[in-house]
């Protein structure tokens, strides 16, 4: 497990972004251990020489993408990259077709997300959000869509997808 630098979230190893605050995550190499060492010489004998201190990549803001959704009861927010389309579902059992977003770390199953619920599609600047037949039915503030029906989203919107709610979050 890592640590986000930023909020201190443990995510598996290999994660490239924090799943609760959407800091870019760093890794850096271990320091080797040294058993002994003298003032001026390194372990070889030849002049030390002092490394410059590691640099930090700073953590990442939302100007750095053109897409992410800010879960509203958690505050996270989770950047959409990558891509062109991402289905938003939750995972759950065997699924044979799992979603590019999986809600459930966020209590999606509570709010009544369908496995495989809607798909946001980024086309020539234009950004449209797709119900794919939930069960719950999916809004775009407040408004609900028919399904397997297309609506323009943008920045600000609120999607409802079920009772869970996001807002959608784009830079131009």
């Amino acid at each position: 497990m890592i640590t986000c630098p930023s909020c201190k979230h443990e995510e598996f190893v290999g994660a490239l972004f924090c799943s609760q605050c959407g800091t870019k995550l760093t890794y850096q190499k271990p320091t080797p251990r040294k058993t002994a060492s003298y003032p001026g010489t390194s372990q070889t004998g030849r002049p030390a020489v002092t490394p410059e201190p590691a640099q930090q990549t700073p953590p990442i803001t939302l100007r750095e993408h053109i897409l992410a959704l800010k879960v509203m009861d958690t505050g996270a927010i989770i950047p959409l990259e990558g891509g062109t389309e991402f289905t938003l579902g939750r995972v759950s059992g065997n699924q044979p077709i799992l979603p590019d977003l999986d809600l459930t770390p966020y209590k999606a199953y509570e709010g009544g997300v369908s496995r495989l619920h809607a798909t946001i599609r980024i086309e020539q600047g234009t950004i449209t959000v797709t119900d794919l037949g939930s069960a719950n039915g999916t809004r775009v503030n407040g408004k609900k869509l028919a399904a397997h029906a297309s609506q323009t989203i943008n920045d600000g919107d609120i999607l409802t997808l079920g009772k869970f709610k996001v807002q959608v979050l784009i830079r131009n």
